[in-house]
């Protein structure tokens, strides 16, 4: 018997007359930047895998395959104990820019963008984007929060406080 495939439109248009409804899950996406008092140089390193243990209480990350380039995976795990898997989906340190894909198991799926640019005075501002959507009903009330505008800021003003802190440790 021969196989039979249906078209993209076929199928939505079988599940639209079956009475089927689809769910919709939290999607969005946040913006923060902050200043540190360093050049880009000097922070961007940082925003690695294995940088951001010299920073983040917590953070660490199993190396899975490659460093810091582009398809460099690693896997974390959060205090709840949640488990999230990264991959490097660009990698480009002469412009300052890293961004990540990652899964964090039964809960939300997201890319992660940073970006270092210089300021006034040497000082490097940096931007951090988290664009993430819930994959089901576990993920979706964790996405609400964690993209709420004061969470959000919150969260940022955290990395601001401790990499200036990392910071401050090299300088002794």
């Amino acid at each position: 018997m021969p196989s039979r495939t249906l078209s993209l439109g076929t199928a939505l248009a079988i599940l639209a007359s079956s009475g089927a409804t689809a769910m919709s899950y939290a999607s969005g996406s946040q913006t923060r930047s902050f200043t540190l008092p360093a050049p880009c140089a000097r922070v961007f390193p940082y925003f690695t895998a294995e940088g951001e243990r010299r920073w983040a209480p917590g953070w660490a990350p199993e190396m899975l395959s490659g460093d810091r380039e582009r398809g460099s995976t690693f896997r974390t795990r959060a205090p709840d104990g949640r488990v999230s898997t990264w991959i490097v989906s660009a990698y480009e340190p002469a412009a300052h820019r890293v961004s990540y894909a990652r899964l964090a198991e039964g809960s939300n799926i997201g890319l992660v963008d940073v970006h270092c640019e210089p300021a006034n005075g040497g000082h490097a501002r940096i931007s951090v984007t988290y664009t993430l959507t819930a994959l089901g009903a576990g993920g979706d009330a964790y996405v609400r929060a964690f993209l709420d505008d004061a969470a959000y800021a919150a969260f940022i003003g955290e990395w601001e406080q401790a990499l200036g802190a990392a910071l401050a440790r090299e300088v002794r």
